[in-house]
């Protein structure tokens, strides 16, 4: 958790957009390229040259003509989403002759997030008149998007490392991942109209950018923070998200382009051009680049012209609306491209509608706010108002809803992060208070046999040789619920008894975290179909007080082998699509920034059901989660027994935590 003492620069970084602040906000505009302009962001852009695994170029100097050249090397961009192995295989499959590889992928963003932190450095380090770079308190806040799994944000924090940002050679430096692109425009949005949305609002956001469109659902909330009077926001349905942009726009007029010439060169030859080269090149060009930006303004004309590069003007090919070596393009050609994505638009906020109608049918959604890039566009203004403002829209829990464009679309994500980050030194509590989590998260335990619980029926038993008794293996107990609220800064807390045989000289004890994508209503009992392995916590003692372990069997009329009892804590931190662990014992927290080991698993996406019962309030969890109601008593026998061997769920039920501990 971000419990430091106030740094001197917060960074927010939405990827490609950069705010920098302390006690106020301002953004970084000057780019390499861009020298004579102001510029929000910067496009996500390299250039490889042919034979070569150093980029030449990156941002907006890989958009010079010279450098975007065929003949000089290979260009990348839109490689986001391609972090993400199961969509990185899905594009493999639809395009099998490009060769490149998920490792590229991730070398990509190293190059590229090293040239980002480089200018970065640039820029920031001669406004710190008290202190050096290196030493300065410098907090890098990062977004991510809703469709990234645990492991692809382990991931992601591994490249941004490896690309600069903190790491051993700038220790003062921390990195977080610390809201979703959806929270962070909500955050900003909130505190930079804080006049639009009253308490018990709920507001839909959708961030609509190049690569990714996300949606979050939340209600704001009344908080007091010692004196203060704030607005917090908590999430109310689990975050969704698709591969929905302005990328795919351009992309889907590339293939425009390049279908018209074909059939301009069957007409007609096209003299000196490599049509795939040419289709490319007016796809990135700034004719069809400002009318996409402008389309659907008040004085955007019927239609527009593109140059074709290193077409002559003596060209022309009416058929085709190629006119003096410019080809025209109207109104419904654009149109189109929009509305293919639109339409996907569309069916991902009535899946949150209807989402929301089912958890909570009596309530209603106040507001829709639009931010990201694409979330500038007029004609997907027009058109989300069309169908959602006014009483227009399909569900009826939506019909009062209004739509509302962030302030500064493009720039909401980052400056969220840090004015959330501002709240959070100030008050002491962060705007976003809660959020739900797309899955369900548990841990692999082993239960004490009871006969008379239905589920153990049937299931192998393993004789603990220390205590005599009989254990079920291999059981789930889960301290996340798909869709239940989580507090963002209070920690859900595990407790944990182990065994150690005396002179055995093991401090380090494994724990199998899981996750599954069923249905509350259909969680699994014990790990088996329905569960995943998401990673593996190694809890490290070593430094801890022996002093402190408790000898147990130690009485010559005692049963068993004599043995010590350690206890500790696990505290589960909730990210925004990530989970963050601590180790304490004896009331001491034992781990820093990095406690304990974690091995992260490859873990497949969520699908996108809806869920089967309205979040509630989260369990006020000191210890165990209660996971069903009150079984038939235990015997008292056992119950004198859970002292030493067990911890007692408010279930009844006898947990034993060891874990694979024999």
């Amino acid at each position: 958790m971000l419990d430091n003492p106030k740094p001197d620069v917060i960074v927010g970084v939405a990827y490609n957009i950069l705010s920098q602040g302390s006690d106020y906000i301002r953004w970084i505009q000057e780019w390499p390229g861009r020298a004579q302009a102001n510029e929000n962001k910067v496009p996500t852009i390299l250039v490889y040259p042919h034979d070569h695994d150093r980029p030449s170029s990156w941002g907006f100097k890989a958009e010079s003509q010279a450098e975007q050249s065929v003949y000089h090397g290979v260009v990348r961009e839109w490689f986001k989403i391609h972090l993400d192995p199961a969509v990185f295989d899905e594009y493999k499959a639809r395009n099998p002759s490009d060769t490149a590889t998920h490792e590229d992928v991730r070398r990509w963003f190293r190059d590229y997030l090293s040239r980002l932190y480089d200018h970065i450095n640039l820029k920031l380090s001669v406004q710190l008149l008290a202190s050096q770079w290196r030493s300065a308190k410098i907090e890098f806040l990062f977004s991510c998007p809703t469709t990234w799994a645990p492991n692809v944000v382990e991931e992601f924090k591994e490249i941004v490392g490896q690309a600069g940002f903190g790491g051993p050679l700038n220790a003062a430096h921390t990195v977080t991942i610390s809201l979703t692109e959806p929270e962070a425009a909500a955050v900003y949005t909130s505190t930079a109209a804080p006049g639009t949305f009253k308490p018990n609002d709920i507001l839909v956001v959708c961030d609509a950018g190049g690569g990714t469109t996300d949606l979050s659902a939340m209600r704001v909330i009344d908080t007091a923070v010692g004196a203060l009077s704030l607005k917090q926001l908590r999430q109310v349905d689990v975050v969704k998200g698709q591969n929905i942009g302005s990328a795919a726009i351009d992309n889907d007029f590339q293939e425009l382009s390049r279908s018209r010439l074909r059939e301009a060169e069957r007409i007609s030859p096209l003299p000196s051009i490599d049509i795939e080269e040419a289709a490319w090149e007016m796809s990135k060009g700034k004719d069809y680049q400002n009318s996409k930006c402008e389309y659907g303004s008040s004085d955007w004309a019927p239609s527009f012209s593109v140059a074709i590069p290193r077409l002559g003007l003596e060209y022309t090919n009416a058929k085709v609306r190629i006119e003096h070596g410019e080809i025209s393009f109207n109104q419904e050609d654009l149109g189109a491209l929009f509305d293919k994505q639109l339409d996907k638009l569309f069916a991902l906020i009535d899946g949150q509608l209807a989402s929301f109608q089912s958890k909570l049918p009596e309530e209603g959604v106040d507001h829709l706010v639009l931010s990201g890039g694409l979330g500038r566009s007029p004609y997907v203004q027009q058109k989300l108002r069309a169908r959602y403002a006014d009483g227009s829209s399909p569900y009826a829990n939506a019909r009062s809803m209004q739509v509302h464009v962030a302030p500064d679309p493009q720039l909401a994500v980052c400056k969220g992060l840090v004015a959330d980050r501002q709240r959070k030194l100030k008050a002491g509590e962060g705007v976003m208070g809660w959020r739900c989590c797309r899955a369900s998260y548990g841990l692999i335990c082993r239960e004490l046999y009871d006969s008379s619980n239905a589920k153990h029926i049937g299931r192998t038993t393993e004789r603990d040789n220390r205590d005599g008794r009989q254990y079920v293996n291999d059981c789930v107990d889960w301290f996340v619920i798909q869709g239940q609220p989580v507090s963002v800064d209070k920690p859900i807390s595990h407790p944990f008894r182990r065994k150690i045989t005396p002179g055995d000289p093991r401090r380090v004890f494994p724990t199998k975290i899981v996750v599954s994508y069923n249905p509350p209503k259909s969680l699994p009992y014990e790990f088996g179909p329905g569960v995943e392995k998401l990673c593996e916590v190694e809890s490290d003692l070593s430094s801890a007080d022996e002093t402190q372990f408790k000898e147990k069997n130690k009485k010559f009329w005692q049963l068993g082998s004599r043995y010590f009892e350690v206890r500790y804590d696990i505290k589960v931190i909730i990210g925004p699509a990530d989970l963050r662990f601590e180790l304490w014992f004896n009331n001491q927290k034992l781990s820093k920034d990095t406690p304990i080991k974690v091995e992260w698993a490859p873990s497949t996406a969520p699908s996108t059901a809806v869920l089967e019962q309205p979040p509630t309030p989260p369990l006020d969890i000191d210890g165990e989660k209660v996971r069903e109601k009150v079984q038939k008593k235990i015997s008292m026998n056992l119950l004198r027994a859970q002292s030493a061997d067990f911890i007692k769920t408010s279930s009844g039920k006898l947990v034993d935590r060891r874990l694979g501990i024999p």
